[in-house]
């Protein structure tokens, strides 16, 4: 037993940054975490010498929160090239990014990557997005992207070569469902920002922020059996008391902790990892499949952007199939390897596969599409995470940072400015106390 002001579930980017809200007023906390560190979904594993990162995974430098919480300098961000490699119709194009490398608007106008028409509709998207703030793109239509796109007018050569890998990629829809609030969001952040990795992995992002925190704060691998008023329940049977429970897991261990009547549902994705001795891809930019044909959505050569991911004299190649493949995994290998060989020829035989990460929840479905969504469920009782909010690092850290200021504002019986609570979740009435069960 005990009596503390607060017990947070989960040591995701969500949990630490509540954690870090409550640390800065001086309310005492447990953070539980199930694994053995932190991060949650933004884990990276060393393996004969090169960085693993679970999922392709990148942090987009203009988003607000991540420059408000993190030092960049201190992460020795490595960026990505601005623009993309698309692969269609045989060969590989350079497609750069106009605006940010001055002197390659013709080679991006002429490019086959879509018409001329495209290219200006692109335009006139991207002028649209910088001009608006974040708070003006989320009052937007709540549409999903591909209604969008085509009320744009761009042509389906350009969402297929283009959208479906590239923003499909970003969100793990590459049916391009999900909300145009959240492309035009992440379109801005492109547009303002680079897309980096630390230079020590991206699991360097949560490490950082959790250095702040108290010693003894956080508890490794823990797993919470069950939630009640001002009570956790671990695995063990211990139970922790506190004023305040906050659940910062992701959606699906959040909606079984909560009782939540509709579970949140995640996209899939499925990273391999192989090791070459030529780098397939010299430059540090994403490669894009821009033909249906193959399960490769995204290719991305890690030490090419960031030197420490691989030993050296060896590469480090990142593949991304999204979705969850109904083969086994020796078929799936198989499979990517044959789209590799169509690419790069009989070399691609020779890369040596490290690991292959199936990720069941990738990234939550949000929907409807909103900036924010309340955390407090009752009194004493909170959910965040990126499910609350966008899914991505920034919807993740925010949710996470407004939660603990909400748990401080009540603990000082100040009013929440945020009053809406959807349909489907608890009263508190509902909850259990762990021992009663």
């Amino acid at each position: 037993m005990s009596n503390l002001d607060a017990v947070i579930v989960g040591a995701g980017l969500a949990g630490i940054c509540c954690a870090r809200a409550l640390a800065k007023e001086g309310v005492s906390f447990q953070l539980i975490e199930a694994s053995d560190s932190v991060g949650g979904r933004v884990r990276t594993e060393r393996v004969d010498g090169f960085l693993l990162d679970r999922g392709f995974q990148v942090l987009l430098t203009a988003y607000p929160e991540a420059l408000a919480q993190l030092d960049y300098d201190r992460l020795q961000l490595c960026a990505f090239a601005p623009g993309a490699m698309v692969r269609c119709d045989g060969r590989f194009y350079r497609i750069p990014d106009p605006w940010r490398e001055p002197g390659t608007f013709m080679t991006s106008l002429f490019s086959p990557v879509g018409g001329l028409a495209d290219k200006f509709r692109l335009s006139r998207i991207r002028s649209s997005v910088v001009s608006r703030t974040i708070e003006e793109i989320f009052d937007g239509e709540d549409i999903s992207t591909m209604q969008a796109l085509r009320r744009r007018q761009i042509s389906q050569a350009m969402i297929d070569r283009f959208f479906k890998p590239f923003i499909g990629g970003v969100m793990l829809d590459p049916k391009l469902t999900v909300s145009n609030r959240l492309f035009e969001f992440v379109f801005k952040m492109f547009a303002e920002g680079d897309a980096a990795v630390p230079a020590e992995g991206i699991q360097a992002i949560p490490r950082q922020l959790a250095e702040t925190l108290p010693a003894g704060t956080i508890r490794f691998n823990e797993r919470v059996h069950s939630i009640g008023r001002n009570q956790v329940k671990l695995s063990t049977g211990e139970i922790l008391q506190a004023k305040h429970v906050v659940v910062a897991t992701e959606g699906p261990e959040a909606s079984r902790l909560l009782g939540f009547e509709r579970t949140v549902s995640s996209r899939s994705v499925c990273t391999l990892y192989f090791a070459a001795k030529e780098a397939p891809v010299e430059e540090p930019m994403l490669v894009l499949s821009g033909s249906s044909r193959g399960p490769i959505n995204n290719l991305a050569v890690m030490n090419v952007v960031a030197p420490g991911y691989a030993p050296a004299g060896e590469n480090l190649v990142s593949i991304t199939v999204l979705g969850w493949p109904s083969r086994d995994d020796q078929t799936v290998v198989s499979m990517v390897r044959g789209q590799l060989r169509h690419w790069y020829g009989l070399v691609a035989d020779e890369w040596r596969l490290l690991r292959m990460y199936r990720i069941e929840h990738g990234l939550p479905v949000v929907s409807p599409m909103e900036w924010q969504q309340q955390s407090r469920l009752a009194p004493g009782l909170y959910v965040c995470g990126d499910h609350r909010s966008t899914p991505s690092m920034q919807g993740a850290m925010e949710s996470g940072r407004l939660t603990g200021e909400s748990v401080i504002r009540e603990m000082r019986g100040q009013p929440d400015p945020v009053t809406r609570v959807r349909k489907d979740e608890p009263r508190l009435s509902e909850i259990k106390d762990p021992d009663q069960e």
